[in-house]
């Protein structure tokens, strides 16, 4: 069982070390940074933490040492040649127009979450869209260019330069604010590598839904099939889902889960098909996080927002949700946790699940673990920076 928690947060990487007598935090490195997510490569023992510095852009930052020291890794910048379809402003009438498509050559925009397989492979997902890929370890990274040119969102554009040339082109990856400057543009937030089979992986963008590869990013097919959309006309649309975030179970990969905006959804057959699995009447369907038992694909766990207009925990009382039977059925899980006056809001990356471990970090500075799946809660720290991601080492 896991012993070390890096949590990234608005002001820094701190790290979290369980002893004798509980856990026992520090400031990390990166004071007064954001830190959008932080995570140890289990293949090399790395830790690499994606910054954002607002004006001054977005960076790598590599420790080789558990994160007692840290250095600037190859930094993520996109090909002159690669460019992308920017839909309509979001509230503007006839957004699927194609005419009224823009074509945007692309820069970076957001390091928003790291994904890692064996051979040294690391992932970063960004803002606009891009998946990057290292197959040395860190020491260079290349846009994968079938997701980036997938029919989703209009095919190759290397030759189109100006909106007089989309014709008839159009994306089907609308968008998200979560750029550091707030810009509006499709984001890579979930990296799953199949943990029995590295070259098949998924990634989740928001707004478009999930793309799965299985021939290590050769080729990628759109898995949106059972999901629904509840703000679109047809909400069983095959393109324009907002999924949150996706994780697959490491000991059964077949089982695959995702929190979405519209709700929680389940598969069982390796994200082919969704089924959707919200509990509404038990709080059980607004949310960022999901994260997946190690061993059981039937077991996830969420911790439920109100809405997307009220981000906050539902009734004052902050808890965690637990199934174990794939959805089926929900328990709420609340001891430790505040049950009045109770307004965390916990991120898409800050929920994380090992062995019986559960931990979880919001937005208001609130750090809880769980030695006993979730059954009871004890506070780690209460006034640490607004905290984007939590993850085992």
């Amino acid at each position: 069982m896991n012993d070390t928690l890096y949590i990234g947060t608005r002001k820094g990487t701190f790290i979290a070390e369980r002893g004798p007598n509980g856990y026992q935090l520090r400031l990390a490195g990166h004071a007064g940074t954001s830190v959008n997510y932080v995570a140890r490569d289990p293949h090399t023992g790395h830790v690499w933490a994606a910054l954002g510095f607002g004006h001054w852009g977005a960076k790598l930052s590599r420790s080789e040492d558990g994160g007692a020291t840290w250095a600037d890794a190859s930094q993520i910048k996109y090909p002159q040649d690669a460019r992308y379809l920017a839909p309509p402003d979001p509230g503007t009438e006839d957004d699927a127009e194609p005419s009224r498509f823009t074509v945007r050559p692309a820069t970076l925009l957001k390091l928003w979450v790291l994904g890692f397989g064996p051979g040294g492979r690391v992932y970063v997902g960004t803002i606009p869209g891009g998946l990057f890929v290292s197959e040395n370890g860190g020491e260079s990274f290349e846009l994968n260019r079938p997701l980036w040119d997938h029919e989703s969102r209009g095919g190759d554009l290397t030759d189109v330069r100006r909106n007089e040339d989309i014709g008839d082109r159009k994306t089907h990856w609308f968008g998200t604010p979560a750029s550091e400057g707030g810009e509006f543009a499709a984001g890579i937030h979930s990296i799953d590598v199949d943990a029995k089979d590295p070259n098949r992986l998924r990634v989740a963008i928001s707004t478009a839904g999930v793309l799965e590869s299985r021939d290590g990013g050769k080729t990628w097919a759109g898995r949106n099939q059972g999901m629904t959309n509840d703000y679109l006309p047809d909400p069983h649309t095959e393109w324009g889902h907002d999924a949150h975030f996706v994780q697959s179970c490491p000991g059964q990969p077949q089982h695959v889960w995702q929190q979405n905006h519209c709700g929680v959804f389940y598969s069982a057959d390796g994200s082919a098909s969704w089924t959707k699995v919200s509990a509404p009447e038990q709080g059980v369907h607004f949310g960022f996080p999901i994260a997946v038992d190690d061993e059981d694909g039937r077991t996830a766990w969420v911790v439920p927002g109100i809405s997307d207009q009220q981000r906050m925990a539902i009734g004052g009382g902050l808890f965690v949700a637990r199934t174990e039977d794939g959805g089926q059925s929900w328990q709420q899980l609340r001891a430790g946790l505040p049950q009045d006056s109770a307004y965390d809001v916990i991120y898409r990356h800050a929920l994380a699940v090992r062995g019986r471990r559960v931990a979880f970090g919001s937005t208001t500075g609130n750090l809880f673990v769980s030695e006993d799946r979730g059954d009871s809660f004890v506070a780690v720290a209460h006034h640490l920076p607004p905290i984007y991601s939590v993850r085992f080492g």
